[in-house]
């Protein structure tokens, strides 16, 4: 597993273009028309915040995932799993144009009740913000 210590280089230059700073960006959704997701853009006190979350989880994941015992490999995919809902509930501040059994969605009811294939996707938009590569996206 690995954190998100990295900072956003190439962004720099783009965020702070003409003395202003937006520290939440609006993702329209690929897989629904007219979902879109606000996503918290990475700062240094949000990666280190992310970073005391996933850090116990994620040494544990590690820990389980190398056992050869089928319940403890059982048992580092639920924790990679609660990971993944960790960085939804992080990162996304909002979701607008979705609503789950008449309530309008946001970043718990999509974990909690909405569609998997929305909740991916919002995954990977908080996932692009955090700067991680590709490869540590494959260990997160």
């Amino acid at each position: 597993m690995k954190l998100p210590w990295r900072s956003d280089k190439g962004k720099s230059a783009e965020a702070t273009a003409g003395g202003s700073y937006a520290s939440e960006a609006v993702v329209e959704s690929r897989a629904v028309a007219g979902v879109t997701f606000t996503i918290a853009r990475m700062s240094f006190g949000r990666r280190v915040e992310l970073m005391r979350r996933v850090r116990e989880l994620a040494r544990r994941t590690e820990f389980l995932a190398a056992s050869g015992e089928a319940g403890d490999k059982m048992d580092a995919g639920l924790l990679q799993a609660e990971i993944e809902r960790l960085y939804v509930m992080w990162g996304v501040k909002a979701v607008s144009g979705l609503a789950i059994d008449g309530a309008m969605a946001g970043p718990e009811l999509l974990a909690e009740a909405g569609p998997e294939e929305l909740f991916r996707e919002a995954l990977a938009a908080v996932r692009r913000e955090t700067g991680l590569s590709e490869e540590e996206r494959k260990n997160s």
